[in-house]
């Protein structure tokens, strides 16, 4: 008697239809990006004065869009996931336009909020003589604003998920709702939350289009390395190869370290 494979595995067909597509999107253009470094050229295109300052402007940048993310995000995923208010649908819509508006558009809508000119950039001006574009501030809050939904998209799925019968037996014994979200809740979705910190840091280390429109290119000061990058490709395509390696290798070891437990839960 043959053996038969298991009902739960996905069929051979869909099998290889994955195998294309993974090989298709992710793996063939990684494999064209590392075959067209010039290896003896790393060391050298590194060395550049710019990429330093850029990498780092990149990883702080990321980095304080991530810790924005979390601040801002747990509490916005866990009002979206357990209250009913209305225009719910319209909020939720809206915490997750970023992750579909095209970049240039959003670093526009952030001058047009923040600028000199715009609803609340022209009171921090005259009230506080604060200007946020062209600043590094600006590079941050473009970082946070693209990289903010995948955070909430994933917390808000996790706590929808969640079996919510753990945080009755807590507040039965007398547990206040932050003491039951610290203790109960927090431990629980933890995989989901690192998973959506992992993904929000990675996509605000790529971000362009949102930063060159509202922080600009000023090395040292908001040129983060997707801006660099496409600044190098114009005068020296081989050097902008070695730096997207950079930015390739610097993003799969975050995501590696900070998502494994998360997205093998």
């Amino acid at each position: 008697m043959s053996r038969r494979a298991p009902l739960h595995r996905p069929p051979a067909a869909a099998v290889v239809v994955a195998a294309v597509g993974f090989a298709a999107f992710f793996v063939l253009p990684l494999l064209g990006l590392l075959e067209r470094v010039t290896w003896s050229h790393v060391l050298r295109d590194l060395d550049d004065p710019a990429v330093r300052p850029a990498l780092r402007l990149s990883l702080v940048c990321s980095t304080a869009a991530a810790a924005l993310s979390v601040v801002f995000g747990v509490p916005l995923a866990w009002v979206l996931a357990r209250t009913e208010f209305p225009g719910k649908g319209i909020v939720r819509a809206l915490a997750v336009l970023p992750m579909v508006l095209p970049p240039v558009v959003g670093g526009v809508a952030l001058l047009s909020a923040f600028g000199r000119r715009g609803i609340a950039g022209r009171w921090l001006d005259e009230w506080f003589d604060v200007q946020i574009p062209f600043t590094t501030a600006a590079a941050v809050m473009a970082a946070t604003f693209v990289s903010m939904p995948f955070l909430v998209v994933t917390v808000d799925g996790a706590l929808r998920a969640f079996d919510t019968r753990f945080e009755d037996a807590a507040a039965s014994l007398g547990a206040g709702r932050w003491t039951m979200f610290r203790r109960v809740t927090l431990p629980m979705i933890w995989p989901s939350l690192a998973a959506g910190v992992a993904l929000a840091w990675a996509r605000a280390l790529g971000e362009f289009g949102a930063t060159i429109t509202f922080a600009g290119n000023l090395r040292g000061k908001t040129q983060t390395m997707p801006l660099a990058v496409y600044l190098t490709l114009q005068s020296d395509p081989g050097a902008a190869l070695t730096l997207s390696l950079v930015l390739l290798a610097v993003s799969v070891v975050v995501l590696v370290l900070a998502g494994r437990r998360a997205f093998a839960r």
